[in-house]
């Protein structure tokens, strides 16, 4: 089997999920961002973000809490954190084709607490990471990436989420 691990579970078991939770799930927007609601804080939402990453063997790059940041400048936010996750074995060849997408690669995901304190995951669709960001650096990709990367993003997103 093939790991493709830049990414995020089965097609059939989000489709299950997707369709028992129906509001899981938002479509992208424009702008491609997917966005969930979590089950839990911000600070165990991204642990079980990483946690779902390290189990598919991707890679986790870098952890970032904005709000800790903002914090050291006397600044204040609402809890947010972003995660880095990929695959070297994948992606490296996009960057060496184009070493520009270096500054788009690894993709991330934010965890982080809305106004009305609901927590969320966001993430970019993997339609607008092959049509924007690899049109972006002039880079070519096997068309099923695509599918298998949008359903690897969703079953990160269930992981870090559900309840």
């Amino acid at each position: 089997m093939r790991r493709l691990s830049l990414c995020i579970a089965p097609a059939a078991f989000a489709a299950l999920y997707l369709s028992a939770h129906p509001s899981a799930a938002q479509t992208p927007g424009e702008n491609g961002i997917i966005r969930v609601e979590s089950a839990h804080s911000v600070e165990v939402t991204a642990d079980r973000y990483e946690d779902a990453a390290r189990e598919r063997g991707i890679r986790v790059f870098a952890r970032h809490n904005h709000t800790e940041a903002a914090r050291e400048y006397e600044e204040t936010l609402s809890p947010t954190i972003v995660i880095a996750v990929g695959n070297p074995g994948y992606g490296t060849r996009f960057i060496r084709e184009n070493q520009l997408a270096g500054i788009d690669f690894p993709p991330k995901a934010l965890a982080y607490e809305d106004p009305q304190g609901r927590v969320w995951l966001a993430y970019n669709s993997a339609e607008y990471l092959y049509e924007t960001i690899f049109a972006r650096h002039g880079l070519d990709y096997p068309p099923e990436d695509v599918a298998f990367y949008a359903d690897l993003l969703e079953s990160l997103a269930e992981a870090a989420t559900s309840p």
